[in-house]
């Protein structure tokens, strides 16, 4: 029986391998999933550099580790004391070998570094941008102003989530797949373009982060940060405040809908003419198919 246990656990384990390993690429544009063996790709230039950057030095730290420990492997087995090896009283010094193990981690965090500050320095560059987006951080809630416009609110957690952690209920997964990340108004932006945030707070310390746009930017008191985003795929993306911020710091979601620019227009003339059912409707809306368009 207990054989047959683990038998079943084996299989269940392997087809969520499976399934990691074939939603790789649907991973800019997915919740994460179970199984999930490495970071999302995202939406967004940033989040492609900062990919891109997250593998060259994982697979630099590979090779250097299959090295390292290869090296100790093979000295281990060859030179084991059973088969009479013994150790070389009289090696002290070799500055060839020093001169090696010198320069080789300068050339490696050379070519890691240069790209590296390359793409930092990139993120923060917001020359250019069609538009701008204002996010205050409270206890614990978040405002939108989009510069130039009428539009103006608050988003802060979603009523049934609000409901059902005070009530102490068990969240349904199928029901609430998103229990704790919706919020109440969803922010709306509109794709292929260039889009500058600056982020302040209004009492403590808080922290704007949605993973699929590729940036974390703090939101502190007396203080404008900024950064920049430009989405490629429609869909729905969420985050959260990654800054401990109070009692309710896990209760302040983030929502990001990024739609056609039509679409995007429709939202703004709604929001500003005070029609919140037709904002709601349009931010509701499933977004336009695309390549890799879908939830985040």
């Amino acid at each position: 029986m207990n054989a047959m246990k683990a038998s079943a656990i084996v299989a269940k384990a392997a087809v969520g391998l499976v399934a990691a390993t074939a939603s790789l690429g649907a991973w800019a544009d997915s919740e994460p999933v179970r199984w999930q063996l490495n970071m999302p790709e995202g939406v967004t230039q940033t989040a492609h550099n900062a990919y891109d950057m997250h593998m060259l030095m994982l697979w630099i730290c590979v090779v250097i580790g299959i090295v390292v420990f290869g090296a100790m492997g093979y000295a281990m087995f060859k030179f084991r004391k059973s088969k009479g090896a013994k150790p070389d009283v009289d090696f002290t010094h070799s500055t060839k070998l020093e001169i090696i193990w010198t320069v080789l981690p300068i050339l490696i965090l050379v070519v890691m570094a240069v790209p590296a500050t390359s793409k930092v320095m990139e993120q923060y560059t917001a020359k250019g941008h069609e538009m701008t987006v204002k996010v205050t951080g409270y206890q614990w809630m978040w405002r939108y102003e989009i510069v130039g416009t009428d539009v103006n609110f608050i988003s802060r957690l979603d009523r049934e989530s609000d409901r059902i952690r005070q009530s102490g209920e068990r969240p349904d997964e199928a029901t609430h797949p998103h229990y704790l990340r919706d919020v109440d108004k969803v922010l709306v932006l509109p794709i292929e373009t260039k889009i500058r945030f600056v982020v302040t707070a209004d009492d403590v310390i808080h922290a704007w982060w949605v993973p699929a746009l590729g940036w974390k930017q703090d939101a502190i008191p007396g203080i404008i940060n900024e950064a920049w985003t430009e989405i490629a795929t429609p869909g729905t993306y969420r985050g959260v405040c990654a800054e401990l911020c109070g009692k309710d710091h896990g209760f302040m979601p983030i929502v990001v809908k990024a739609v056609p620019k039509a679409e995007y227009q429709a939202w703004l003339a709604a929001q500003a003419a005070g029609d919140e059912v037709e904002a709601a409707r349009i931010a509701a809306t499933a977004p336009a198919p695309a390549d890799a368009g879908g939830e985040g």
